[in-house]
């Protein structure tokens, strides 16, 4: 089984940056697409980015331009760079795993809370 452990949030105010973590720990075949989704009070979880193993990344719209993905495989680890932080970018992010043990799964973390003030 696969755990994911998220840090790095917290409270910035608008204009400003945060990256955050995930990093996986447990036993796996091969650890495939991984990406952040967030959501905000009231609202549905939304998808924010995602990376495949080979690198190959997608944004939501709301987001392009201002967030950065990307992971180390070696390390198990998949990173969210936020600059330009925005008011509406409020919401807990969750990180999220694809992976193969004698079938694909899916993982999702605990969520790590990000505010942005205004």
């Amino acid at each position: 089984q696969v755990q994911l452990v998220e840090s790095g949030g917290g409270l910035v105010q608008a204009g400003g940056s945060l990256r955050l973590s995930c990093s996986a720990s447990g036993s796996f075949l091969t650890m495939n697409d991984m990406g952040w989704y967030r959501q905000a009070p009231g609202k549905q979880r939304e998808l924010v980015a995602t990376i495949t193993s080979g690198g190959r990344i997608n944004y939501a719209d709301s987001v392009k331009g201002r967030f950065t993905i990307s992971r180390d495989n070696a390390k198990r680890t998949v990173f969210l760079q936020m600059d330009s932080l925005k008011p509406e970018d409020t919401a807990v992010y969750y990180c999220n795993a694809h992976w193969l043990m004698m079938y694909a799964r899916e993982t999702w973390g605990q969520g790590t809370q990000v505010t942005v003030s205004s």
